[in-house]
């Protein structure tokens, strides 16, 4: 079997890890979260948005050419890394170049009310590193950009709740 990239993007609370841990589910799959490396390197220090801008971008530049070498190792890489904006999903790109394999886009498009809803659920239950306010949520939103077929990805929009 090729090795495939699987991407995601969508807001918080969309289903964006719960998707990813189910595609993990298939042989030669691995899940890499990037909630849970930030959690795990820089805990403390991811405070705010402005945060994250900074340590997001200094991960995946660690994390590449690890993930090519897995590529390389015949596995696929289910990437649970929220890439909803154009900056982001560069690097996705860039991966996909790299590799020259098979991905696909996951795009979770629910509506923004939804997705706070099934936040503030997740929030409350406690079982997921990143726990944003309703505050931050709606700071997130503004950052959102939705994927264009501009981009040249293959992307697969998931629409349903």
């Amino acid at each position: 079997m090729v090795p495939r990239l699987h991407f995601f993007c969508g807001l918080a609370g969309a289903g964006k890890s719960t998707l990813a841990r189910q595609l993990a589910e298939a042989p030669g799959h691995l899940l890499l979260s990037e909630d849970q490396w930030l959690a795990s390197l820089y805990g403390l220090e991811l405070n705010t948005l402005a945060d994250y801008g900074r340590l997001a971008p200094r991960l995946r530049t660690a994390l590449s050419p690890h993930l090519l070498a897995l590529l390389e190792q015949g596995l696929s890489l289910v990437l649970d890394f929220p890439l909803n904006t154009k900056a982001s999903r560069a690097w996705a790109k860039d991966l996909v170049a790299q590799s020259a394999l098979p991905h696909q886009l996951h795009w979770l498009d629910l509506a923004q009310p939804q997705c706070l809803e099934r936040l503030l659920a997740r929030n409350a239950r406690g079982e997921h590193p990143f726990a944003p306010t309703q505050e931050q949520f709606s700071a997130l939103c503004g950052y959102f950009e939705a994927p264009g077929a501009d981009e040249g990805f293959c992307l697969l929009r998931h629409q349903s709740g």
